[in-house]
């Protein structure tokens, strides 16, 4: 076997590949001889089958499993030989082979690049603290006694707004003629929830309960239903009653709704679950704040195969942001720019990747089974009725499997960091701790 490096060119390498065609021969002859001893053909005994007889009936498939071995043992060679590290699968191209000659392929492969990491002890981190203050607590529990109203009717003589609970009769025609499924009674219908058709809610704000109304509505193209797809329709409503949704009182009966024993315990449990929710946040600030410092402080070159699969993962999740209608800070911006801007991203994610790895390789830190199950089990959880398929799924799909384990890894190398940096506490309001990154940096700029 022959090997040779054609072409070096920063992370990227190319070989040319000669495997001889006896060091061929020798390979499909050893194969067929042990293929010799146990296959069982009709009139020969086990073992006494004829050379020729076996490669007639198996060398071309002998010769096609000779030739994949040969080429994925060599590739690894060409690569352990010379302590090369490979970031991606290499790519092979075979060329022209013809039978009983030399095999000749080329090999393309772009490596890692070696990183040093800095000292991580001049590192200075500022993490925001915020206090669970008895404003920010009594405004948690009246949130959840929003969530848990009741109906009330509505005594005063008023008309229906948005919010009430409008309680009709209705019936719908198309042309005159009534379809199934376009009436009901006594339907409790939110105004301005957008549970019926669009307009239809709009047409019963201002009405009084005991007021019969026709509201006039014409169907999206896109309804499912094929007989009311952009059809011109006009419901008879009768409002029979309005109601409104009442918050529950914030009081022992209220945390009793909760499983608490009375309203002292709901309050605690609420705190508790609050101050786990910044210590939460006040992580994610710190962790922002070190990967922007190891980005600024860290340069060097970086897989473009890598930074193109990331990129383009960002950039079909782009496409269907956009799609939706959901631009954003994106809006008005050229394919250019939004390509350049995000390649640079891409970029900072793989290179801030390799770096964390690396880290995490020098300093021995691992994920143990126990907390990718862990991982696993919380997964499933997010899926009720269905965790044995979660289980199956994952036991069954390894790339998903590293996608549980990679967060764990980036966390554990990240703690490892915190260790050893300054890391200084600032006091700061619940708001600015929940406020978006960028926000502040908007703001200090």
């Amino acid at each position: 076997m022959n090997i040779t490096e054609t072409s070096t060119d920063g992370l990227k390498r190319e070989f040319k590949v000669v495997i001889s065609a006896q060091d061929i021969e020798e390979k499909v002859k050893g194969r067929l001889d042990e293929l010799r001893q146990t296959v069982q053909l009709p009139g020969f005994r086990p073992g006494k089958v004829p050379a020729a007889v076996i490669r007639k009936r198996y060398g071309g498939s002998v010769l096609s499993e000779v030739l994949e071995d040969a080429i994925g043992d060599s590739s690894r060679q060409a690569l352990t030989e010379r302590g090369l590290r490979p970031a991606l699968q290499p790519k092979i191209e075979v060329g022209k082979y013809e039978e009983n000659g030399d095999l000749e392929y080329t090999m393309a492969v772009e490596l890692l690049p070696d990183v040093e990491p800095g000292d991580f002890s001049g590192i200075e981190l500022e993490r925001p603290v915020a206090e669970v203050d008895d404003k920010a607590l009594t405004e948690a529990l009246e949130r959840l006694a929003a969530t848990n109203t009741t109906q009330e009717t509505v005594t005063e003589d008023r008309a229906a707004e948005n919010g009430d609970i409008a309680v009709i009769d209705f019936a719908g025609t198309v042309n005159g003629e009534a379809l199934p499924g376009m009436d009901g009674k006594d339907y409790p219908l939110e105004l301005g929830a957008n549970q019926f058709v669009p307009g239809f809610e709009e047409q019963l704000v201002g009405a009084k309960a005991g007021e019969h109304r026709t509201v006039n509505v014409t169907f999206p193209e896109d309804y499912p239903h094929e007989q009311l797809k952009g059809a011109a329709t006009v419901f008879e409503v009768d409002v029979k009653e309005l109601r409104k949704s009442v918050p529950a009182k914030v009081d022992d009966e209220l945390a009793k709704s909760f499983g608490m024993e009375n309203l002292d315990a709901l309050r605690e449990a609420l705190r508790d679950r609050m101050k786990q929710e910044y210590a939460s946040l006040s992580r994610l600030r710190v962790k922002r704040q070190l990967l922007d410092k190891l980005a600024d402080s860290h340069s060097f070159e970086v897989p473009a195969g890598m930074v193109d699969i990331e990129f383009n993962g960002i950039w079909e999740r782009l496409q269907q942001e956009l799609k939706n209608g959901n631009a954003g800070e994106d809006a008005g911006k050229s394919e250019d720019e939004l390509k350049a801007e995000y390649r640079a991203i891409a970029e900072r994610r793989v290179r801030l990747g390799l770096l964390l790895s690396e880290i995490g390789r020098r300093n021995n830190i691992e994920v143990t089974q126990d907390e990718v199950n862990r991982a696993l089990i919380n997964e499933a959880r997010r899926f009720p009725g269905q965790e044995r398929q979660v289980f199956e799924f994952f036991k069954q799909n390894q790339q998903a499997l590293e996608g549980l384990r990679a967060p764990i890894f980036e966390d554990k190398v990240v703690d490892h960091i915190i260790e050893a940096a300054k890391v200084s506490e600032k006091t700061v309001s619940v708001e600015e701790l929940t406020r978006d990154p960028d926000e502040d940096q908007a703001q200090a700029a």
